[in-house]
């Protein structure tokens, strides 16, 4: 088995974003992989630890500054990268799911009739930038491939597929992939990832990383937006907060200034 896993470079998850220009503000921001699909990565090395994949291939899509990005994902385990150069943000103002879900289908298509070049596409279940969650599916049906989204387990069924258990409103659901390949978005309960070693670290920079322009994968029109941001602002601040002396006053103020209470 041969496994696809996309690699997000976004705003790191504990940075409190600006906005600047109708844009969320990426000068001199701490970025980092998002969380999801550092998910992503930590459970397609795991199956190639366990003689389920041969190779793991890390994709990730925008600046030069993805590739240190990519030397995460290779120092976590994968054995090569793929990045796809490109200028414009990833953030959904200007690539959007549909645009990446088109580059991943380039790069995932099968060889011949007979042989795809990947088994499996693990990816993140969204982008903690955009939160869109849209890639994944909008790939599964352009690949005509089978899909579960919101993985929360996933185990080989021993007859070359697999069974995903998923995250649903109400609990999981388990879902089973008769045959591969398939593409699989990853939540937050399907593993914890790992730290990368330093060794790891150093052995991630002498591991291949093949970097294409964007260009030379999907045409202009593809990368086109098909929604227009209308506008993007910060929330606004929130009143300060009381202190309360007694549970009395508390209600007393629930009912009387909230107006929660009857």
């Amino acid at each position: 088995m041969r496994i696809l896993v996309g690699v997000k470079r976004v705003v790191d998850y504990a940075v409190k974003v600006r906005v600047a220009n109708n844009a969320v503000d990426l000068a001199s921001v701490k970025m980092s992989l998002n969380p999801f699909c550092e998910i992503a990565v930590e459970e397609a090395v795991r199956l190639k630890e366990s003689k389920v994949a041969t190779e793991v291939v890390a994709v990730s899509v925008g600046p030069k500054q993805c590739k240190d990005t990519l030397r995460t994902a290779l120092a976590m385990g994968c054995d090569r990268g793929i990045h796809v150069e490109t200028d414009l943000r990833t953030d959904y103002t200007e690539l959007q799911p549909l645009a990446i879900a088109e580059i991943f289908q380039t790069i995932a298509a099968p060889k011949d009739d007979n042989n795809a070049a990947f088994d499996l596409v693990l990816l993140g279940k969204q982008g903690i930038d955009s939160d869109a969650g849209q890639t994944g599916p909008m790939l599964a049906g352009m690949m005509g491939w089978p899909q579960v989204t919101f993985a929360a387990k996933v185990e080989p069924n021993g007859t070359g597929g697999l069974l995903v258990e998923r995250e649903t409103d109400t609990g999981t659901e388990s879902i089973q992939i008769t045959k591969l390949p398939a593409v699989v978005t990853c939540d937050l309960r399907l593993n914890e990832p790992r730290y990368a070693t330093l060794p790891n670290i150093m052995k991630a920079k002498k591991k291949p990383v093949e970097t294409i322009p964007l260009s030379d994968l999907v045409s202009v029109d593809v990368v086109e937006p098909r929604n227009k941001i209308v506008e993007i602002y910060e929330p606004p601040k929130r009143k300060q907060g009381v202190m309360v002396d007694t549970v009395q006053e508390l209600v007393d103020k629930l009912r009387n200034e909230a107006k929660v209470l009857p």
